[in-house]
């Protein structure tokens, strides 16, 4: 789990931040005035902050509960840019923090309702939290909060306020904070609990009082972005009824934002009377792509045989034909993935029939569709029909459909056709030219010219994806490897021209990765 790693490292800083509803006055909102900035974080450099968070993702990176899941992935991602833009737009993302920062969201298979912000812009969200909104509104309403917490670099702050209270405090404290976060459990909340205790009780408090402040202003900006990105008000408003109903509830674990933040009253009436203060509006509708994203969200946190007949069973509700569109796709999804978990092809193929045949859904409903179409084909063992199914689409996608691509290209490798593997590595090549941090795209291209042979490609692939996981160590290993591959060919004299590049792009690499391997070492 991710907790045990940073366990094991109290040198290793994270903060995760709750999401509370905004409490500056609607009027002033729709008016465009903005209370000053907390700080500006100017204590702690950009470039020390990112490679803090770097330290931190990296555990993520390793941890079997990181998924990188890109049909989940691209449904965030189409959330999350709109709120970058409207970010940039207000001023907020600096070119400098933009360029200096990653901007990566991890999804994490945690089935708590939950998300967080770490330093240099590395943020994550719970597969929980994926399935439990109502909407996409209501997720970014979480994001944007995040967000806010990145670009006002409350990280920064929070860092140089610890420091001066002392490093171990500083960690006991907030792998205190984040353990809270990722064990629901009692024996989970139990050892929590005492790497809190391991902490002055006065620096807790001091962080918590700083912590207030910082929610207030991540609320009142992330408001902002959310938005002036086009998403509604009341997005934000339904997140915190959520919040505000566990509370009331005393909270079952499922919910760590109340473990960090509670519900004050003080919370809950403001935030009562920043909604009256809102137009009355309906309620905003669930779509067809939501819920079937919630489905697969609630899927693939693995949540045991007994919860994965259930979802299948609701399939055969009797009140579900009756029910809204979005509903029935949600739940014939959920079933059909449901059972391609369990292998029980017959039964995922006719849900997905049933899918297939609701009418009215738009392109990006319809997308998915096909995505879980082509999914069950690869799954079942036809990587022929996966391809059929992707390649008719391949000649007119979006240049966000990352999805698409990597699930055709994975398909072509899975046919054992050389032919094939050519062509996967080209698809990989060309979307690796704009998106060179991906490292699933470059495992995939690894596969790709492995089946046509190409060791030393093979090789310098599964290199990069190391690097972009973070991993210098695990990086410089392959390249060195690959750099032997090359000398023994150029031996041989089975080095073309293209080959001697790719040796020599290898060599500069191998120098590259060296470096950091030693700043990284240095670090720890």
């Amino acid at each position: 789990m991710l907790l045990s790693h940073w366990q094991r490292r109290l040198g290793v800083l994270a903060i995760c931040f709750a999401m509370v509803l905004p409490v500056a006055p609607l009027q002033a909102q729709s008016q465009g005035n903005r209370l000053p900035n907390l700080g500006d974080g100017a204590e702690v450099p950009l470039g020390v902050e990112r490679r803090l968070g770097e330290s931190i993702a990296r555990e993520i990176y390793r941890d079997p509960d990181y998924l990188d899941d890109p049909v989940l992935g691209d449904y965030l991602q189409s959330i999350w840019q709109p709120l970058l833009a409207s970010a940039r737009q207000r001023g907020e993302l600096t070119p400098e923090l933009e360029q200096q920062f990653a901007w990566d969201v991890a999804l994490i298979r945690d089935r708590s309702i939950n998300a967080f912000a770490l330093p240099g812009g590395y943020l994550g969200v719970h597969l929980g939290l994926i399935s439990a909104v109502s909407n996409g509104d209501e997720l970014a309403s979480v994001l944007a909060h995040e967000l806010s917490h990145v670009t006002q670099r409350h990280i920064a702050r929070m860092i140089a306020q610890q420091g001066r209270q002392g490093p171990m405090v500083m960690g006991a404290m907030i792998l205190g904070m984040l353990a809270a976060s990722r064990t629901p459990s009692a024996s989970g909340m139990s050892a929590a609990n005492a790497v809190m205790v391991g902490g002055q009780a006065a620096a807790i408090q001091s962080q918590l009082n700083f912590s207030r402040d910082m929610e207030r202003e991540a609320d009142r900006v992330g408001y902002g972005v959310m938005t002036e990105a086009g998403y509604e008000p009341q997005g934000f408003v339904g997140m915190f009824e959520k919040l505000q109903q566990a509370a009331r509830l005393n909270d079952n674990g499922s919910f760590p934002y109340l473990r960090s933040h509670p519900m004050t009253t003080e919370r809950i009436s403001d935030a009562q009377a920043r909604q009256q203060l809102m137009p009355k509006r309906g309620l905003i509708p669930t779509t067809s792509l939501h819920a079937m994203m919630a489905a697969r969200a609630q899927v693939l946190v693995k949540p045991g045989v007994d919860v994965l007949r259930t979802l299948a069973a609701q399939a055969h509700a009797s009140g579900l034909a009756i029910s809204p569109k979005a509903k029935q796709a949600g739940v014939l999804y959920g079933a059909a993935l449901a059972e391609l978990t369990q292998r029980n092809f017959g039964e995922a193929r006719q849900h997905l029939v049933r899918l297939q045949a609701l009418t009215g859904l738009d392109a990006s409903a319809q997308r998915v569709i096909r995505l879980l179409s082509a999914e069950m084909a690869l799954t079942s063992g036809d990587a022929n029909q996966a391809v059929a199914l992707l390649e008719v689409k391949a000649t007119a996608l979006a240049n966000n459909d990352r999805a698409t691509r990597i699930q055709l290209a994975q398909s072509r490798v899975a046919t054992h056709k050389p032919a094939q593997g050519k062509l996967a590595a080209s698809d990989m090549s060309l979307w690796l030219s704009q998106h060179p941090r991906d490292a699933t795209a470059w495992l995939v291209q690894a596969s790709a010219f492995e089946l046509q042979g190409d060791g030393l490609r093979a090789i310098r692939a599964q290199a990069e994806a190391r690097a972009m996981e973070l991993d210098y160590a695990a990086a410089v290993d392959r390249f060195k490897a690959a750099q032997l591959l090359a000398h023994q060919m150029a031996s041989e004299k089975q080095l073309d021209a293209a080959g001697h590049m790719e040796a020599s792009i290898i060599d500069a690499r191998l120098r590259e990765l060296e470096k950091l391997r030693r700043e990284q070492a240095l670090e720890r």
